[in-house]
């Protein structure tokens, strides 16, 4: 049987901690007077009360006279690209380790593959001033979604109302959505050219520069540029993408429709461009990345995009072998550096 945490306990409490894990798993089974509440729906136990917002609900029981207490918190599903296990890490330390304090990692189970969705459940010791008890975390991903379930007690009194809303819980099936606005805005891979020598270990720099572009506009259309003005080199390089974009999970695809590129002749001023010289071919590439948005409050997010081959805008940079190419581009909420050839039509 399954058995919460309480002072007469404590020793067994280690054990059944992977017992109580098992049990939650999303149910299939239908039970009477379903509540529906975004993706997920269940039973709530009688005399619960009931606290809803727009991005999730509790669920809580208190008895007044032992100070035992019992609680359920519901999330919305939200829009993420990260892993099964990155989300479940992602909920423990903002839903429970922010409110309650946990010594051990939780005691994790094998992931479950439910109606598309990947289910974890782990579950750990807290302390909470002078209350104890067990708290345990169910993390669904599917579809480019995640959604969660956090149960916390502090006594076995409400063993069987937990139960009941253990097993009521069921997963709508998940259906893959677009998270477009993860990646919205303008992400720059932005370098000067170097002479090549060094002072005091600092590079030396010319005045040329070498900028790339993405651009991901809010209405699912993207820009891509690649101007190049280098001291070595004749002529100023210009590279000009647009298309469309979809962000599923933790794929980016991006559907170009129209690109040119060429190059410039050169003034006397980097800012300066010159007549065209020659126009190149440009070939279109469909290209789907995996991504990941690495997000540092102290040099600004990054994107790093990753691809099984080289691609025209992106170059093609090599790691090691048998492993992706990856290119990185930094958020930069400035406007852009780059500036269009005159008379190009967007």
């Amino acid at each position: 049987m399954f058995i919460l945490y309480n002072k007469s306990n404590h020793v067994k409490s280690m054990k059944i901690i992977f017992i109580f894990s098992t049990i939650v798993t999303i149910s299939l089974n239908v039970f009477a007077q379903q509540q529906q509440f975004d993706v997920l729906s269940f039973s709530v136990p009688q005399h619960w009360q009931q606290q809803q917002s727009e991005s999730g609900m509790q669920l809580s029981v208190t008895d007044k006279k032992t100070g035992a207490y019992a609680l359920a918190i519901i999330t919305k599903a939200t829009a993420a690209a990260a892993s099964a296990n990155d989300n479940f890490n992602d909920y423990w330390t903002r839903l429970v380790k922010s409110t309650v304090q946990v010594n051990d990692e939780p005691a994790m189970q094998d992931m479950e593959q439910k109606n598309g969705w990947d289910i974890l459940s782990g579950s750990a010791h807290y302390t909470d001033g002078t209350n104890k008890g067990v708290a345990t975390l169910l993390t669904a991903t599917g579809g480019g979604q995640t959604v969660s379930v956090v149960l916390m007690t502090n006594s076995d009194q409400f063993k069987n109302e937990l139960l009941a809303f253990i097993h009521s819980l069921e997963l709508k099936k998940a259906k893959q959505v677009t998270n477009n606005a993860s990646v919205t805005g303008l992400w720059t891979y932005y370098i000067l050219e170097t002479t090549g020598y060094y002072i005091n270990n600092m590079p030396q720099y010319t005045s040329g520069y070498s900028r790339r572009e993405y651009s991901f506009n809010a209405d699912s259309t993207y820009i891509f540029r690649n101007k190049q003005w280098l001291v070595k080199a004749p002529n100023i390089t210009f590279m000009y993408e647009t298309g469309t974009y979809t962000v599923q999970g933790n794929q980016l695809i991006l559907s170009p429709k129209n690109g040119k590129a060429g190059f410039w002749g050169k003034k006397s001023s980097t800012k300066e461009w010159g007549s065209l010289v020659k126009s190149s071919n440009y070939q279109l590439e469909k290209t789907t990345y995996t991504f990941e948005i690495i997000k540092d409050p102290t040099y600004g997010n990054s994107i790093v995009l990753k691809s099984t081959k080289p691609t025209q805008r992106d170059g093609g940079q090599f790691n090691n072998a048998n492993e992706p190419y990856e290119f990185k581009y930094s958020f930069r909420t400035l406007a852009s550096l780059v500036d269009n050839p005159p008379g190009w039509k967007n």
